[in-house]
């Protein structure tokens, strides 16, 4: 077993540990999770049992946290603290500031950062990425901080109507309701980043625009801000219509995860073509995250590493098998 890594956190206030561990240390066990060690705590004396780096890691961690404790910290506060641990490095210039509901909003990681600047320097941005990386929530947060400096007069905010591996059949209503569950992290980050109140009035004046990308055709869009989310699921011909519709003084940034496809067997997707054939022509920016830049739950950066693990062992087993 190895041996354990004993951290004292020093000056003792009773308040700030309290702060730290969370209501029935919530916080403590999401540690234990990001960094796969167990915590045992008595007082301002913390035992980590487990891999030595990682242990070391965690102790760096319960004293970043504790020098923050001053105000509580919700589980939220704990789980982006360790992706922005896992990911620091030194940068000679600052993150992209936006502008809207969420003051503390920025790029948590360097590809974070990246995809900000990328987007607000060129007129399409490619995201491409596992879940969780934040490229729709920060592609929505910049289309909200170039709508409120005014630098666009409308956002518009789109994707295929694409079953995820399901059959579900007839949908009742009419036909906003019937799109509308597709169509719902857009208006969750939406609600997230301007408030329901007024999301639902620049709804009424036609300031904000969610729609299925078949309603794109035939359209120019200029002066807007124009958001392709789960691009994975376009076809070559729905990439390119889409790209096509980009108007004067419009911006656009497209989204997605090449792992999830959810398009008919053998059918290529619009987004893996676009990044082989757009890869060189200027004014086009690519961003691709990994695992790392995953900011959820600490378990989902290691869900996300053992797929893809399991898809590299299987394509060895594939190159290796005998040929008949």
């Amino acid at each position: 077993m190895a041996k354990a890594t004993e951290v004292l956190l020093e000056p003792l206030d009773n308040e700030r540990l309290a702060n730290l561990c969370g209501v029935l240390d919530e916080n403590l066990r999401q540690i234990e999770t990001a960094y796969d060690i167990t915590i045992a705590r008595r007082g301002e004396r913390f035992t980590l049992q487990g891999h030595p780096v990682q242990a070391q890691l965690a102790a760096k961690a319960l004293r970043e946290f504790y020098a923050q404790a001053e105000q509580h910290l919700t589980v939220d506060d704990i789980q982006l603290g360790l992706v922005e641990l896992a990911n620091r490095r030194e940068s000679d210039q600052p993150a992209p500031a936006l502008l809207t509901r969420k003051s503390e909003l920025h790029g948590r990681t360097p590809r974070q950062v990246e995809y900000l600047r990328n987007i607000q320097a060129h007129d399409i941005t490619f995201g491409i990425g596992p879940a969780g990386t934040g490229k729709t929530y920060l592609a929505v947060a910049s289309a909200v901080d170039a709508f409120e400096r005014e630098y666009v007069e409308r956002i518009i905010l789109t994707r295929p109507a694409v079953e995820a591996g399901e059959r579900l059949g007839f949908l009742p209503g009419d036909l906003a309701q019937k799109v509308d569950p597709y169509l719902r992290p857009l208006y969750d980050a939406l609600y997230d980043l301007m408030g329901f109140d007024r999301v639902a009035k620049l709804f009424e004046r036609g300031s904000i625009e969610i729609a299925p990308l078949a309603f794109m055709r035939g359209r120019t869009l200029n002066h807007a801000f124009i958001i392709l989310d789960e691009a994975q699921n376009t076809t070559p011909e729905q990439m390119k219509m889409f790209l096509t519709r980009i108007g004067i003084g419009a911006r656009a940034v497209v989204t997605g995860d090449l792992t999830q496809v959810d398009l008919p067997r053998g059918q290529r997707s619009g987004l893996r073509e676009a990044r082989e054939v757009l890869a060189s022509v200027r004014g086009i920016a690519f961003s691709e995250f990994q695992k790392e830049d995953v900011v959820r739950h600490p378990l989902v950066a290691r869900i996300v590493e053992a797929y893809d693990n399991q898809a590299a062992r299987e394509a060895r087993a594939a190159l290796e098998a005998p040929k008949e």
